[in-house]
Parts: structure tokens; C-alpha cells; sequence
């Protein structure tokens, strides 16, 4: 890699020297946040993107800026209506994406929910492992054949798989109490080993898997987390960093948020990051004793080739095909 970026980079620093033109790139979650931030940025310099939304009207409010960077940097940018918490939803938009037949070299799974309060998807999964994983897994599956040779899927996951190892035997906690956080936390451990056996299936013909942290923003994701308890975590993280002698939290902007996206995506080596989990803008280590909960890391669990399998034999038990 020819530059270092790191957690105060932005998608424009990542992105400073990089054209795009003739690249297409699919990303989920172009309503708000990093979505719509990880969509200006790559248009801006000359990809092609279609964003992928459950509200439309939403999405073309959220988009403006999308479509002012594509007519400055010649890129060029479409919408796609997807509800990950439909399995029907997503079935009609594959269906459109595998006719138009256009390939894309780069899909970033971005979209997600956290922390939400106990409910099912429409088809009666638990919404956050329903959305967050199962949603991306079917709809990533049945556009695969869409993802050029020597393209890359990225997945959003998140420092919060440390709440969760996955629970192939109640993933729907129809045994389990619920705890918005297990659930958030199996939904991103999810993500992670996706893409670990994701990569494995498909690296032979040059296609790459990654997930990713983006850091901690402060975007619509937190919408089911009240101030209070938002105040409240924040206090005792900043406790415990006191306590090692590091400064307080910060949050991170949009545009360093979403800098990991672009970098995992187009900026970084294929090799390096297939089968990985990155956080501000490199490939982290696994640290199973650090309970730090700002410090970057990754849970080996959450890399383990063999509950990639497992998990993804359930997958597709649940949402009824195979891949």
C-alpha cells in the first residue's frame, strides 16, 4: 500500500489520488449517514454507484448531495428500492439487478439497525440478526454472479461483535431473554464471519470479502439508544481510558466514518484485506483479552473459519436457498 491512513482519515484523503472511472459499486443504506458519505465520495470521483434504499423518498432527499458530486466528478449515481427485512423485497431487486445483467465491482454492504428493541423481520427473524445479516446474505448471494473478477464485498460489521459470538441453536431468541446489545452483537459477528466464508467460496475467481468497523459516529444507527443511556456509556468509557491515562472519547466524523468503506473497497491490496475485519483504514489483530471498549481489535471468534461454514449452512437453511 503506497499511503497510511488511519482514524482521523476521511474518505477524501483515502480517495485523494484514486479514479474511478469504469468502476461500478453497489452500497445498501444510501438514506442516511455513512451511506449517503461512502456514495458522494466514490461518485466524486468518477464511479458509477447505485444505492440501495427501503424508503425511497427518503433516499432521494438524503441523495442530493450524491447527485451534485456525480455531475462534478463525472461519475454518475441510481437508486434501487431494497428492504433488507423482507426476504420478498429482496428477491425482487436481485431479480432486476441479475436482468439489467450490469456487473458491479464492488458491493458495500452498509445498511443496518442497532440496538432496536425485540421484533421480528417479515418473515419472523429477529430484526436486528433478520436485517443486518440474513438481509445481506440473501441479497448478497443472489447478485454474486454480478461481482466482476478482481471485485470485493465489503461488509459493514462493527467493535460491537465483541457483545456476541453467534447462537446457531436460537438465533431468533426463541429461548434466549433478549438483550438489545446480544442481538446487535451476534447481527455484527455475523457480518464478519460472512465475509470470511464469502471470501473462501470466491477468491479462486479473484473476488474479495472484508468487513469492517468504521469507528464510533454519531448517525441515525443510534436512534433506539435513549440520550441517558447514551450519556451513560460514554461516561464509563471515559472512565475507564482515565484510568489508563488516554484522553476521553471522541466521536468520529462522517467522512472519517465512512473512510474504512472506501479504503477496504477500492483502496486497499485485495490479499491484504480478504478474509479480514479492518478498522480506521488498516487490517486489525485479534485481541481476545483486551476489554477495552474503544481499543481496536477483533474477537478470533468472530474470524473462525469454521463457524463461517456453520454459519453460513444456517443461513441458508433460514432464508431457503443454497448457494
Amino acid at each position: 500500500m503506497t499511503a497510511e491512513f488511519g482514524a482521523t482519515s476521511t474518505t477524501d484523503d483515502v480517495l485523494a489520488s484514486i479514479d474511478l472511472s469504469g468502476k461500478r459499486i453497489l452500497i445498501t443504506g444510501v438514506s442516511a449517514g455513512l451511506g449517503v458519505e461512502t456514495a458522494r465520495a466514490l461518485v466524486a470521483h468518477g464511479a458509477a454507484v447505485a444505492g440501495a434504499a427501503r424508503d425511497l423518498n427518503k433516499a432521494e432527499t438524503a441523495t442530493a448531495p450524491v447527485r451534485a458530486a456525480a455531475k462534478q466528478g463525472n461519475g454518475a449515481f441510481d437508486l434501487i428500492e431494497l428492504d433488507l427485512a423482507s426476504l420478498a423485497s429482496i428477491r425482487k431487486a436481485t431479480d432486476r439487478l441479475v436482468a439489467d445483467g450490469r456487473k458491479f465491482d464492488v458491493v458495500i454492504a452498509n445498511a443496518g439497525v442497532m440496538a432496536a428493541p425485540f421484533g421480528h423481520t417479515a418473515d419472523g427473524f429477529e430484526t436486528q440478526f433478520g436485517t443486518n445479516h440474513l438481509g445481506h446474505f440473501l441479497f448478497v448471494n443472489r447478485i454474486a454472479g454480478l461481482i466482476a473478477p478482481g471485485g470485493r464485498l465489503v461488509n459493514v460489521a462493527s467493535s460491537g461483535h465483541r457483545f456476541a459470538d453467534i447462537d446457531l441453536d436460537d438465533p431468533n431468541f426463541e429461548r434466549t431473554p433478549y438483550d438489545p446489545w446480544v442481538a446487535y452483537g451476534r447481527s455484527k459477528t455475523s457480518n464478519i464471519l460472512f465475509a470470511v466464508e464469502f471470501d473462501r467460496r470466491h477468491k479462486a475467481r479473484g473476488v474479495r470479502a472484508t468487513a469492517l468497523h468504521p469507528g464510533g459516529i454519531n448517525t441515525e444507527l443510534g436512534r433506539h439508544v435513549g440520550v441517558d443511556t447514551l450519556k451513560a456509556m460514554i461516561e464509563r468509557i471515559n472512565a475507564e481510558l482515565d484510568a489508563a491515562g488516554k484522553p476521553p472519547y471522541s466521536w468520529k466524523t462522517i467522512p472519517q466514518g465512512a473512510a474504512t468503506s472506501v479504503w477496504a473497497g477500492v483502496v486497499a491490496e485485495a490479499d491484504a484485506v480478504g478474509g479480514r475485519y479492518c478498522e480506521n483504514c488498516h487490517v486489525s489483530e485479534v485481541t481476545d483479552g483486551v476489554i477495552n471498549p474503544v481499543a481496536e481489535g477483533v474477537r478470533s471468534y468472530a474470524l473462525d473459519p469454521d463457524r463461517a461454514r456453520a454459519l453460513w449452512a444456517k443461513s441458508e437453511e433460514l432464508v431457503g436457498e443454497r448457494y
